[in-house]
């Protein structure tokens, strides 16, 4: 491995989505958002459904994460997710339509799993910040 670098791995029951080596990641925890550089102390942690950005060189490189943990090391980053997409992956309108269909399930709150619709909202609201990002 590169002096300096880290190996970022992000994989899914589906198989592995990602294996670079990068100079930084940042993701969604779910005590809050943290930063890995390259020498960070050994720690696991678990994620939330966000977004997961990593940097090689001056490109940034942007994933969605579907809730998982995170297993960081001095010189590896290993996400473990239920799953993920790369940013270019993501079909904005179908995110749109999601996002549409659990609003309204959550509307009709005595009739629906109101923790579910809340999840499927939030991962839709999430997969359209990242998919706009990308058109930036």
């Amino acid at each position: 491995m590169a002096e300096g670098k880290l190996l970022l791995e992000i994989v899914t029951p589906q198989g592995l989505v990602f294996s670079q080596e990068v100079d930084e990641v940042t993701a969604s925890g779910t005590e809050g958002e943290f930063g890995i550089l390259p020498g960070h102390v050994p720690f696991v942690t678990t994620l939330k459904i966000g977004m997961l950005t990593c940097k090689v060189g001056s490109a940034i490189k942007i994933f969605f994460v579907n809730w998982g943990y995170a297993e960081i090391e001095a010189d590896k980053v290993l996400i473990l997710a239920d799953s993920a997409e790369r940013s270019e992956e993501i079909d904005i309108e179908r995110a749109k339509a999601a996002m549409k269909r659990a609003e309204e399930r959550m509307r009709q709150a005595e009739n629906v799993d109101f923790v579910r619709a809340e999840s499927s909202l939030e991962r839709a609201v999430i997969r359209t910040q990242i998919a706009d990002l990308r058109r930036r």
